[in-house]
């Protein structure tokens, strides 16, 4: 992560190393946070973040999922995004808003306690590196089940949930691969360690849906409404591993992992990315980047940029 000039932290811009919580601080104890991922791209128009009023909308519904009262409106969080893009001067960049239970008292329960909010923004590339975008990753199925919808929710996009996914991509990078793939606790596909996935077989898209244990992701949203405008079947259900093996097709999705082709799971040969992949992953970057204006209503721009423009 390379550091930046500034951090917006409960309500103002601070100094990259003077942004810290106190060591008592709840979430840091029991993983009591919620957080987004979000994408500031360089267009022709200027700096635009991609579907940023879908994002705070998820954190203040995973906020309410734990008992938390955020104390910023969305507008605001939103105008705090604009700040601290301003702030470091970076066009393109990733945005981590967070929200969690600060220092007080250090019982489980984390009633009474205050809730702090920070904003980091970094450059950061391709998540999973950019010759994965072109040529594919090597998954493997975990070991680690995917947390059951009565155990956490898994619709929050909340801190302690990813350690589920951080055993899981460790134990598959440990085995020289370059993503994990969880299954739920009835043997179905659930996703990634922080991506949703689709297959392609017969020309046809299927994502697991969501009483798969997933997070409702904004990008796999977004790729379900761009390969239904292209003319593409999607299909949500519950998929089994062969249904990978057998795919003609394999793609991961997300904020960080944009649309990432999968060439193996579990060494069964899958091949290198197909022309369903690729016609999605070209309209998705070409969307984002603000190349095309059909699917234009996704960005939102600078303040300053709209003035502008």
């Amino acid at each position: 992560m390379e550091e930046t000039s500034k951090i917006w932290m409960n309500g103002e811009l601070v100094d990259w190393a003077d942004a810290t919580v106190h060591v008592g601080t709840h979430g840091l104890h029991y993983g009591s946070g919620v957080f987004e991922g979000i994408r500031a791209y360089e267009t022709p128009r200027g700096s635009a973040v991609f579907r940023l009023t879908e994002h705070i909308d998820r954190l203040e519904n995973s906020a309410r999922l734990l008992y938390m009262e955020l104390p910023y409106s969305r507008d605001e969080l939103k105008t705090a995004c604009w700040d601290l893009l301003g702030a470091n001067g970076l066009p393109e960049c990733y945005l981590r808003p967070i929200a969690f239970f600060g220092a007080g008292q250090l019982g489980v329960s984390s009633r009474g306690n205050p809730v702090e909010v920070a904003i980091m923004s970094w450059p950061w590339g391709a998540y999973l590196g950019e010759e994965a975008l072109r040529t594919g990753i090597r998954a493997k199925i975990s070991s680690w089940q995917r947390i059951g919808p009565n155990v956490i929710p898994h619709v929050a996009k909340a801190t302690g949930v990813y350690l589920n996914s951080m055993l899981a991509v460790l134990e598959a990078n440990r085995s020289g691969y370059e993503e994990a793939i969880l299954l739920t606790q009835d043997g179905y596909i659930a996703d990634g360690s922080g991506e949703n996935i689709f297959v392609v077989k017969n020309g046809v898209l299927y994502t697991p849906d969501l009483s798969a244990s997933i997070l409702p992701g904004i990008t796999r949203d977004t790729l379900i409404q761009i390969a239904q405008d292209l003319g593409h079947r999607v299909v949500e259900k519950p998929l089994i591993r062969t249904d990978l093996y057998l795919a003609d097709e394999v793609f991961m999705c997300g904020t960080a992992a944009e649309v990432t082709p999968i060439r193996e799971v579990d060494d069964q040969v899958i091949g290198p990315p197909g022309p369903v992949t690729l016609e999605i992953q070209q309209a998705y970057l070409d969307t984002v980047h603000g190349r095309t204006e059909r699917w234009g209503q996704w960005l939102e721009y600078a303040p300053a940029a709209k003035t502008q423009a």
